[in-house]
């Protein structure tokens, strides 16, 4: 049965806790996101940034604490509310994750045939639609993965994460493997589409350029530990040595 309450944020992570073995990758996470928000979870390799997320959807079971979706209590609940709840999400992928062996077209309707869309004039018509927003056009339906530039698949792959029109989105590190110009252009359509959907956006990264130019408020992991959470501006003058740190690393970039 699930577990349901009342919260003004659409996401509530209380005391989270979660270990490996004897590896304690995440101590005592608090974090609240309100609707509409774009924030982006910074930290070094390691620090449970990607943990922390799949706990957010339910694919791990924190060893104490609570995890809130939609005033649904995640960690405890069954199969079928999980499913229902994962359908509000939309995934980018670190290394895009296309299927290799399906063209864009099969990559994307698949998305929407898992989701019980069976017109096939709509399934068409939407893949069209989201391929505009992305800024690609039809000429890259029959490619395969294989044939698309790390720019291309990265749109494609952004396409596929709003076909079915989810409440949220998750980036996990959006612009890994990608050149400096490239970079920029897929952050500045990750902006775009923010404000273009209106959605609630998680982005997993540990490049501060492209933190402060996706999301209005940066949360600081290190040592299984949430040692920053604050806006841009906050974030650009904290004192928090880790922090400081990763300003200096790209302070030329800034």
């Amino acid at each position: 049965m699930a577990i349901y309450s009342r919260s003004s944020f659409m996401i509530k992570i209380i005391n989270l806790h979660k270990s490996f073995g004897n590896f304690k990758v995440l101590k005592g996470i608090n974090l609240e996101i309100k609707t509409g928000e774009s924030i982006t979870i910074m930290g070094r390799s390691g620090t449970g940034k990607s943990v922390l997320v799949k706990h957010i959807v339910g694919i791990l079971k924190p060893d104490e604490g609570e995890v809130w979706v939609d005033n649904l209590r995640v960690d405890k609940a069954d199969s079928k509310s999980l499913m229902k709840l994962r359908r509000n999400f939309g995934y980018v992928f670190q290394m895009g994750a296309l299927f290799d062996f399906y063209n864009v077209y099969q990559n994307l309707a698949f998305v929407l045939i898992e989701n019980g869309v069976k017109d096939n004039d709509y399934i068409k018509n939407r893949i069209i639609e989201v391929l505009k927003m992305v800024d690609l056009d039809e000429r890259v339906l029959k490619l395969y993965p294989s044939e698309l530039s790390g720019g291309m698949r990265k749109r494609v792959s952004i396409a596929r994460a709003i076909i079915h029109n989810p409440k949220y989105i998750i980036y996990d590190e959006p612009t890994t493997g990608l050149d400096p110009i490239t970079s920029d252009l897929i952050n500045e359509l990750i902006i775009k589409l923010n404000s273009e959907l209106k959605t609630t956006t998680i982005s997993i990264t540990h490049d501060l350029r492209s933190a402060i130019k996706i999301s209005n408020r940066i949360i600081l992991l290190k040592d299984g530990y949430k040692i920053f959470d604050g806006d841009i501006h906050s974030a650009l003058n904290s004192d928090n040595e880790e922090m400081k740190k990763f300003r200096e690393y790209y302070g030329a970039y800034i």
